[in-house]
């Protein structure tokens, strides 16, 4: 490890490693700290990629609809770039009304993706159609007597975990660094970054970028900001079901919960959204009963399913609700990317993309709803 970088990237999950990939691929010598704390957002989420499907507004929906559409790129670099897995796959989603409630806002959910698609260009013929239960199971054997339900073939869904690795790797090629580490402290001076202080080493640079996911607001008096970051819990588990799950969409019903399948068999199950729980990444009995309740209320099938693992994610969650991206005012050299929530997977690789570009003087406006001067 060098004494000197051009950039330092504290925080290693899939915001920071994104960002110091594309700080890799602009050929910026850069140190990647990563204290891989337990409870880490990216090891645990399910990584539903479908923007579309969302009811979220602007600017959250506008930005998400690039994040999830620079994916495509992202991917086809990367298998260029190494040669790991990276977890992403093209998947359809099946939004599924259990009971009559749920039914009845099923029009105003079809519309309002129809809606959306529209405002991207014309929908692609038979991206969006309405099944059957029939039609509906035949696609998820174990789900439920479906009152209505709709298949959207324009979704992804991405392991948090071999995407990070493989953006690791494409760095590493491209000379990125990287130290588990933790990040101290960062050294200002006369308004400027100095230096970041490493597991008490002291290591010059000119510019940070504060990743930290749910850990990120420690940074701010340092930095002379509030970083208005809080953990939100959310507890995952997944299945070992004896199907072979390779085709099966993911299942998103109506009270805010999913169910994504994989190709080994897994059907993870989630999540809960649990706030003023502190940093305490363990599960709960109340938490998996919500979890499993849940799961087996939209689809009883999984009910013999086998548990293989349970999963405990720390989402960093800001004030507002979006991300926190950019620059910090009156530090030169200091940047922020935190803040994605329960859509980290989402989002996170083109929030790097666009943070690089910050560090390296782009100016992207797209970012200027997400400053950290609005709080």
């Amino acid at each position: 490890m060098h004494e000197r970088y051009e950039a330092v990237v504290v925080g290693g999950g899939i915001v920071g490693s994104s960002t110091a990939y594309h700080l890799a691929q602009d050929g910026v010598e850069t140190l990647l700290v990563d204290r891989r704390d337990e409870g880490r957002a990216t090891d645990a989420g399910a990584g539903i990629l479908s923007a579309a499907t969302s009811s979220r507004g602007e600017p959250w929906f506008g930005f998400a609809a690039e994040a999830v559409a620079y994916y495509d790129d992202l991917v086809a670099a990367l298998e260029i770039d190494q040669d790991g897995p990276h977890g992403y796959a093209e998947r359809d989603l099946l939004r599924v009304a259990i009971d009559e409630t749920e039914a009845d806002r099923s029009d105003e959910t079809l519309a309002e993706v129809r809606e959306r698609e529209a405002a991207a260009g014309p929908p692609r013929e038979g991206s969006l159609a309405e099944l059957t239960t029939e039609e509906a199971r035949t696609a998820f054997p174990p789900l439920a007597d479906v009152r209505r339900a709709f298949r959207y073939d324009d979704a992804a869904r991405v392991d948090g975990r071999r995407f990070e690795g493989a953006l690791r790797r494409a760095s590493e090629a491209r000379g990125l660094e990287m130290k588990d580490a933790n990040a101290e402290r960062l050294v200002v001076d006369g308004g400027s970054i100095e230096a970041v202080v490493v597991d008490g080493d002291r290591i010059e640079t000119e510019r940070v970028v504060v990743a930290g996911g749910a850990w990120s607001a420690s940074f701010g008096d340092q930095l002379g900001v509030s970083i208005p970051i809080e953990p939100q819990r959310g507890q995952i588990v997944h299945l070992d079901v004896d199907a072979d799950t390779t085709d099966w969409p993911i299942v998103s019903p109506f009270r805010g919960h999913y169910l994504v399948s994989w190709d080994d068999g897994r059907v993870a199950v989630g999540a809960t959204r649990e706030t003023g729980t502190g940093f305490a990444p363990h599960s709960t009995v109340a938490g998996l009963q919500e979890v499993l309740d849940e799961a087996t209320r939209v689809a009883p099938g999984l009910a013999e399913a086998s548990v293989r693992e349970v999963r405990v994610g720390l989402r960093p969650v800001s004030a507002d609700g979006l991300p926190v991206l950019g620059a910090v005012p009156d530090v030169e050299g200091a940047f922020v990317a935190t803040g994605h929530g329960p859509s980290g997977l989402q989002l996170g690789p083109y929030s790097g993309k666009l943070v690089a570009g910050a560090v390296c003087g782009d100016d992207p406006d797209v970012l200027e709803p997400f400053g950290i001067d609005r709080f």
